[in-house]
């Protein structure tokens, strides 16, 4: 619910932030992070694509290629600060003598940004990490904003807020079930794995979908990308034959894909009919990209969420992480 706030917060803090003039001539953006301080990264690709002059990466490791060096801005990304693989990439990132900033809400990453007086853009909500999404992606965009990277998103902005309030007043809890399209699938995905179908400026969002019914619901859950899979995933619709019908595949669409994307869907669409595959089609609403997109994020979200009460589970914690995390504690 606090996601349009949180889009316009974001963009304002990041719209206002005092940048090294020699960072507007960076030939690369990378950005490092891993889960939900990774995302907003990779929306900010696809938001962007057909108009950054220069590449945008998103690195979930902890290591960088060879060509991250004195002209690259690399953005560690890192909700709580203290995520390993981010902060061992940032400290090679400094030794390489990159153009450094950061996105934070705390840790050694915030310390170490106001230590050495780096562009540090913070994350003032208490929530977990992908619940902070808004901050996470409009950071990062705001911040291309004010390196020139990018034109004004301002009144895109508004019609964001406005397509979010309207989704959430269908969507919402007190909304129910028959007249509740997120409900609706929650249902339809319950006892079912999910695979997710997306492309171009909804390739992340449909790996947004899949961490959050991962992460919120507690299940399987995967996604696939036009028009690769066009290529290799639809010839294993054949087998195990008994799968397909435990299976549910969303397809995410968007009237900004490329025409033949478009037709790709259909023909893909024609093909699960025949293969026995039950299937959904999410439509973005809006007219924006940034609107197509955030839709799409939120209507996942909003489905996540329904499932994990359907499944009996607290959407909040994730035990297996916490579990990897103190193991890896144990184990230096």
């Amino acid at each position: 619910k606090d996601l349009p706030d949180q889009c316009c917060q974001a963009w304002q803090q990041a719209s206002s932030l005092t940048i090294p003039t020699d960072y507007r001539i960076s030939d690369q953006v990378v950005i490092l992070g891993l889960g939900g301080s990774a995302i907003g990264g990779d929306l900010l690709r696809d938001a962007v694509a057909q108009e950054c002059p220069v590449p945008i990466r998103v690195i979930r490791d902890y290591g960088l290629p060879a060509d991250v060096g004195t002209r690259s801005l690399v953005i560690g990304s890192s909700y709580s600060g203290e995520t390993e693989e981010t902060l061992s990439a940032f400290q090679e990132a400094s030794r390489r003598g990159a153009r450094l900033a950061v996105v934070a809400g705390g840790g050694r990453l915030k310390q170490e940004a106001r230590s050495r007086r780096l562009p540090l853009l913070t994350i003032d909500y208490q929530s977990e990490p992908r619940a902070a999404l808004g901050y996470g992606f409009f950071l990062l965009l705001g911040l291309l904003h004010n390196l020139g990277m990018i034109s004004d998103r301002s009144k895109d902005l508004e019609e964001v807020g406005r397509v979010l309030a309207d989704i959430m007043l269908r969507m919402d809890r007190e909304t129910p079930l028959n007249v509740n399209p997120a409900k609706q699938l929650a249902v339809k995905l319950q006892g079912r794995l999910a695979v997710v179908y997306g492309a171009g400026i909804l390739e992340a969002v449909a790996r947004r979908w899949k961490g959050q019914i991962n992460e919120n619901a507690k299940t399987w859950a995967f996604f696939e990308v036009f028009p690769e899979l066009n290529h290799n995933s639809v010839v294993g619709y054949e087998l195990p034959r008994d799968l397909a019908q435990r299976i549910l595949v969303v397809l995410l669409y968007s009237y900004h894909l490329h025409p033949r994307i478009i037709k790709r869907h259909h023909v893909t669409e024609e093909l699960l009919r025949k293969k026995g595959v039950d299937f959904e089609v999410v439509k973005s609403e809006g007219n924006s990209v940034l609107s197509h997109m955030m839709s799409s994020v939120l209507i996942g979200d909003y489905v996540s969420y329904y499932l994990a009460i359907l499944n009996g589970v607290d959407p909040t914690p994730v035990e297996s992480v916490s579990f990897l995390k103190e193991r890896l504690k144990s184990i230096d």
